[in-house]
């Protein structure tokens, strides 16, 4: 009997390694649909939602946003529920499953990213070479290494960690340019590799010719936090939009970035000056690239901000707009005659067309046009949404170091 009993816990275990379920979700089609299933027999209703499916919009404190749709899966005799998308455009998607209301993972699909305290499954659809899918996907084609990397940040008073990719051909030696690319509220130096898919991007428009290579630094971007939840001694609370609620951070980020580009510029070897170094980011890492960039003006010649939080004065004050603050503020002022005096190479702004942030975007693309100021804008489709900042990346990515 215990032969047995070791014999069957082992067949279990077996089953358990080798995947078990013969369940395929989710079935990227030839036609570009997409099919879902889930084994749930005693369910009364099972639903999946994701950024695949059309748009709600709704309200929120910040005003009107947009969350994905929902649909409804259908049961067979056998307890497995389905669902097929209509085709769908290259792209990287999410998705979950709910089951009488409660949200679930896809249990036949391993792959998976961390949106603050929310995981999400995911899937990618590609349809040719070159194509956006494709873009985002591992390809054949020489891989940068991404390392995990702790620096020492005096202004901080603490040991950070940010994630650097390095592209292929590092090691043989050279130096590089670097794009210091940040992450938005909520997120930290994981963000950009899961979510954003930066390495796979990098790799892919290195290989093509189209991006010249360069070292590309992911920091933390919560003044407050060492790394990303669980990495540090906090322990493993649950991550928050704003870092660690409880921990004071001893500086702001736009204050404690020159700690970072100092260790990045003594232990990797990189092309030093303005010209060689640009920084990016999305909502509120556009925000710190909207401050950083015009608290140091000889830091960078290229800027990109990615449906970025313009961090004016006056919090929540809706008295006075966004360009009515620009307008009266004088060390705004003075600071963005410095900058642009400077004369960067590249000011590079995008935005969806129903970003709840579009307002103040627009109101600052009105004060740079009142004072002259060059820049380039792209406006897309949709909100404030990792579809676009990928897109961004991408784009920005192709114009630097030129």
């Amino acid at each position: 009997m215990l032969a047995c009993a070791l014999c069957a816990t082992s067949l279990w275990a077996q089953q358990a390694l080798f995947g078990g379920s013969e369940i395929v979700s989710p079935e990227v089609n030839a036609d570009g649909t997409v099919t879902f299933r889930l084994y749930a027999p005693k369910a009364v209703k099972v639903e999946v939602t994701g950024d695949f499916l059309p748009q709600v919009k709704v309200k929120t404190p910040m005003g009107e946003a947009e969350q994905p749709g929902v649909a409804q899966l259908k049961e067979d005799k056998d307890g497995v529920w389905t669902y097929t998308s209509a085709p769908l455009a290259p792209e990287l998607y999410y998705y979950t499953f709910k089951v009488d209301g409660m949200t679930y993972l896809d249990p036949s699909n391993v792959y998976m990213c961390r949106d603050i305290a929310t995981y999400t499954n995911i899937f990618i659809v590609e349809k040719s070479e070159g194509d956006t899918g494709d873009l985002y996907s591992v390809n054949d084609v020489p891989h940068g290494n991404v390392s995990k990397v702790w620096y020492d940040s005096p202004t901080l008073k603490m040991k950070r960690r940010m994630t650097v990719y390095t592209p292929a051909g590092y090691d043989k030696g050279g130096r590089y340019p670097v794009l210091y690319l940040l992450h938005g509220a909520g997120g930290d130096e994981d963000a950009w590799t899961t979510l954003g898919r930066a390495a796979q991007i990098m790799d892919n428009l290195i290989a093509a010719g189209k991006v010249k290579p360069m070292i590309v630094v992911m920091p933390n971007g919560n003044p407050n936090c060492e790394a990303a939840p669980g990495e540090w001694s906090k322990g493993m609370y649950k991550p928050s939009f704003m870092g660690h609620m409880t921990s004071k951070p001893a500086a702001s980020m736009e204050e404690s970035f020159p700690d970072i580009v100092k260790y990045v510029e003594k232990n990797y070897r990189v092309q030093k000056g303005k010209k060689n170094r640009a920084i990016c980011g999305l909502s509120m890492g556009g925000g710190h690239s909207f401050s950083i960039s015009k608290l140091y003006p000889d830091m960078f010649d290229y800027v990109g901000l990615f449906s970025a939080a313009i961090f004016m004065g006056g919090g929540r004050d809706n008295s006075q707009s966004a360009l009515d603050r620009m307008n009266n503020d004088a060390e705004f002022n003075k600071q963005m005659a410095d900058l642009f005096g400077a004369r960067p190479k590249l000011y590079w702004i995008a935005i969806g067309k129903t970003d709840f942030l579009y307002q103040s975007n627009a109101d600052y693309r009105k004060y740079l046009d009142s004072k002259g100021y060059p820049y380039e804008y792209v406006e897309t489709e949709g909100g404030h949404i990792w579809r676009n900042w990928r897109v961004y990346l991408t784009e920005f990515s192709q114009k630097l170091f030129k």
